[in-house]
């Protein structure tokens, strides 16, 4: 489930928190009418808000004992690594029982990104509970009793703007709070990345992670000519402690990613194909024992099959009745309706696998035999690329022999030359990288990024457009009462009038949204991101400027001008007043998004009624395989931190902007962030799973705290210009002090923030050396000294490496001693004493085996025979964990048969 795609529900209405009496009797008037309706609109979206959440979490009580694929997936999962205790509860104490569960063992289960966004709603509702309970018992008062500017009711009672002007004494009671949140929030952002830097830092050195490939490698690019070869790279990078285990090289694999996804699509159309083979011989041979018993006999359609040795799923279905599909034509990726050459199904996937594997088998024979190192032990110039069939491109991974020596290399400059070897990422996994991206020249890269940017700044402000309509959608309250073409809209009922302004802005902005994440991940690509994590890290922080310019700044700002039009054009010389007036009277817009997002979002996610139905659609639609079962039943859920985040970052940065101007916000906020962590406490525990493979570390929780700076900067700044806009009934700045107290403020702030990005910046991303004892060495590093080794004792460690990078099996190799070795045809691949296989940092076109073919097993044997037909084809196949009952439906038992374990 992803939140940006209901995170965006927003409803406006307008009321002033500030002065207003600048503004004459019919404005007056309006702005009274405008509460009256600003109150209704806010009762209304509550109650039927918190209709949605009972309704929402009833349902969920009543489905969740019932539906354990959909709401507790990993309390069931066939892979018994990765199952969980159930959430053992009566069927009404549920909330407690998840109120009691520790989120903390949501990182054992789930890594550190999912445990550290899990604590981040914690520490949100820990941050606002204080403000919370102290600004609604003293700003409440403050500014609602014995205060007299006529026309402010209901909730407008509430705000900086129902302060008289002779009440100005009041304002140090806004001052005082704002001063104690800041320092507040201060002491938890500073808790909060000491925390982190420990946590990052424990789970970097443990024993699981950092033995793994991922923890010990880096990825280099823009690597010059004379250094694009195993021999030059290992010997560069061999002065660091341990040594280089092993260097991995990308290359230009032409033509070769579209043969392994051909032979992918080849693979799953087999599997249905086969699948229905044994379906319609299954139904066949019941129709023949219903009507012939015992002694039935089956069909053969010609000659040539009796003469050929048939299997019993051949003998029962007839070729016409075998499955059969048509080619694509001419260009065309896909095939159409009645065109193209039909073929049999089954036949065609098997000749299609064994091509592509012929081919695969081949290029990687070429690149063994081009891989070949020159043996004298210098540094040259790499090979000549123009005479290679797969040339080098300039990145390659680097697999270090000790984990402080990964980390130092990613620290260290690799190259005299600007941009040369100056890209380097550090915990990057094979399951992680975009390799279309590795071959980018440094200065295509920055020149990519240039245009990435420009893009993403030109799409901010051509965005601004139909996002500042819906903000004018959501004044339509406003919009009736000034302009009389509109005037139909007042007659309206005013129910249905809060229930349009409700909840048509939030379904349009909704569908903008929607296709941002697409836009900006195209163009993080298209910069040259070389990890989807990157990709993820990038969209984060671009999505998060979308999301405070667009729903926040502009639906305020369109808001307020909209509401201010008539009084501007009859007096443009107040512009400055009645934008002051009338800009924070969005504050009712984000009343009722907070509502939103804390009642009827939040139980949503419990409910979750769309993945449910989707669930069992997809089961009866696509469920044929055994693949596809375990896909839909088993596979692992995720989510995408890169539009995630920012969904709840932007929360933050609206309830701190308006804490201090509207108090009522932080009951609301607290109420909303408490319920996203029992949300997403339940979800990281019982359903979703992240892979440990696509885990930053924890990296993308610093860049949520640099949004909570935002957030404080916009309260701070916004309460700034209140105060010195500030007028009493004098016309004389009333607020004086306070606007200079905040003035102070934001330079604390600021200096804060420096502070903190200077002290716990460089120790977000590698480990110090100071606890370099703690790190991972594998058992083969060599002991090295580089101050006191000799030149002779280098030359060997670096011969060492050398010769453990480029042995292993080469393709044919089959030693009858290893049980996998008839399977493997890749030149990069190796086995542990555990049975998994590893295949380093090779492209999977140039490593991973041709996938096993899932067949049923069933009651009649055919799929046995299925397996070794396809496997005298040179197929791979298996019927391990799948079965087929007599009426043809599939049931697994266990995960795919994956080859990196035996």
């Amino acid at each position: 489930m992803e939140l940006s795609s209901e995170r965006d529900g927003q409803n406006v209405s307008v009321f002033s928190p500030f002065p207003i009496h600048s503004l004459s009797l019919s404005t007056m008037s309006d702005v009274s009418n405008t509460g009256s309706a600003t109150t209704t609109t806010f009762e209304t979206a509550l109650v039927f808000n918190a209709i949605v959440f009972g309704i929402e979490i009833a349902a969920f009580t009543l489905l969740r004992p019932y539906f354990k694929g959909v709401y507790e997936p990993r309390t069931i999962t066939l892979v018994e690594d990765e199952r969980v205790p159930p959430l053992k509860t009566g069927l009404f104490t549920w909330p407690i029982a998840l109120y009691k569960a520790n989120y903390q063992d949501i990182q054992r289960i789930n890594g550190p990104d999912a445990y550290f966004f899990v604590r981040f709603l914690r520490v949100m509702t820990r941050v606002l509970l204080p403000i919370w309970i102290i600004s609604w018992i003293v700003l409440l008062p403050v500014t609602s009793v014995n205060n007299s500017i006529p026309g402010n009711t209901g909730l407008n009672k509430f705000t900086l703007g129902n302060i008289a002007q002779n009440h100005n004494d009041r304002f140090a009671a806004f001052i005082i709070l704002t001063w104690f949140s800041t320092f507040w929030i201060f002491w938890n952002i500073k808790h909060e990345m000491t925390h982190f830097i420990n946590v990052r830092q424990l789970h970097l050195i443990d024993p699981v992670h950092s033995r793994s490939a991922q923890a010990n490698t880096i990825l280099v690019s823009g690597i010059p000519s004379k250094y694009l070869s195993e021999k030059a790279l290992i010997q560069l990078y061999s002065l660091f402690p341990g040594g280089v285990k092993r260097v991995w090289i990308s290359r230009d694999l032409k033509e070769l990613p579209t043969v392994y996804d051909r032979r992918l699509a080849a693979s799953g159309k087999l599997e249905s194909g086969e699948k229905t083979l044994l379906a319609t011989a299954a139904a066949l041979r019941a129709k023949a024992l219903k009507k012939q018993g015992d002694n039935a006999t089956y069909p053969i359609e010609s000659a040539d099959q009796v003469e050929r040795n048939l299997t019993l799923a051949e003998k029962l279905v007839p070729r016409a009745m075998r499955p059969t599909h048509r080619l694509p034509v001419g260009f065309l990726p896909f095939s159409l309706p009645f065109t193209g050459q039909k073929v049999d199904t089954i036949d065609w996937c098997r000749n299609e696998i064994s091509a592509a594997t012929a081919l695969l088998r081949q290029a990687r024979r070429t690149i063994s035999q081009e891989s070949s190192l020159p043996d004298n032990g210098t540094i040259t110039n790499g090979e000549d690329s123009s005479e290679q069939s797969y040339p080098p491109l300039n990145s390659a991974f680097i697999t270090f022999n000790q984990q402080i020596a990964a980390h130092t290399a990613y620290g260290s400059l690799a190259h005299h030359a600007p941009f040369r070897m100056a890209d380097r990422y550090l915990e990057v996994s094979p399951e992680d990288v975009i390799w279309g991206n590795l071959g980018m020249n440094p200065y295509e890269k920055r020149v990519r990024m240039a245009i990435s940017y420009a893009a993403t700044a030109a799409l901010i402000i051509f965005w601004a457009i139909p996002v500042a309509f819906v903000g004018i959608i959501s004044n339509i309250k406003g919009l009736c009462v000034r302009e009389s073409w509109l005037a139909w809209l007042c007659k309206i009922p005013p129910v249905v009038l809060g229930i349009i302004e409700g909840i048509l802005p939030p379904v349009l902005l909704a569908v903008l949204m929607l296709l941002l994440p697409i836009v900006l991940r195209l163009l993080g690509r298209f910069e040259g991101i070389p990890t989807r994590t990157g990709l993820e890290l990038s969209l984060m922080t671009r999505y998060f400027i979308f999301q405070v310019i667009h729903s926040f700044l502009i639906i305020t700002l369109s808001s307020g001008i909209v509401a201010a039009l008539p009084s501007l054009l009859q007096n443009p010389s107040s512009v400055a007043t009645l934008l002051a007036t009338y800009l924070p009277q969005a504050s009712t817009f984000f009343l009722t998004y907070i509502i939103l997002q804390g009642f009827s979002v939040s139980a949503g996610g419990f409910l979750a009624i769309v993945q449910l139905v989707l669930y069992y659609v997809k089961l009866f639609i696509l469920g044929s395989t055994p693949r596809s079962i375990y896909d839909i039943k088993f596979a692992p859920r995720s989510v995408a931190w890169g539009t995630l985040f920012p969904a709840i970052t932007l929360l933050t940065v609206i309830t701190l902007g308006y804490s201090i101007i509207s108090p009522i916000i932080n009951g609301l906020a607290v109420f909303a962030f408490f319920m996203f962590y029992q949300l997403y406490k339940y979800l990281f525990l019982y359903q979703l799973t992240q892979p440990a493979t696509m885990d930053t570390g924890g990296l993308f929780y610093p860049r949520a705290i640099q949004h909570v700076f935002v957030g404080m900067y916009v309260q701070q700044l916004c309460l700034c210009a209140l105060f010195f806009l500030f007028r009493d009934e004098n016309n004389h700045a009333a607020a004086l002090p306070e606007g200079i107290l905040m003035v102070v403020l934001i330079f604390l702030t600021v200096g804060f923030h420096i502070l903190i990005n200077s002290s716990y910046g460089p120790l977000i991303s590698a480990l110090p050396l100071s606890i370099a004892d703690k790190t991972y060495k594998s058992e083969e590093s060599p002991d090295i000294d580089n101050d006191h080794q000799s030149e002779d004792k280098r030359r060997d460690t670096i011969d060492s490496a050398i010769g453990a990078s480029t042995s292993g099996p080469r393709p044919g190799d089959e030693s009858p001693e290893s049980k996998s070795s008839a399977y493997f045809d890749d030149l990069y691949f190796s086995q542990h004493a555990d049975g998994a296989v590893d295949y380093g940092f090779a492209h999977p076109a140039l490593s991973r085996p041709q996938r096993m073919i899932w067949i049923p097993d069933d009651t009649l044997g055919l799929g046995k025979e299925e397996v070794q037909t396809n496997e005298a084809s040179g197929v791979l196949a298996t019927t391990a964990g799948a079965g087929m009952d007599e009426s043809g439906k599939v049931a697994v038992s266990g995960p795919p048969v994956d080859l990196n374990k035996f």
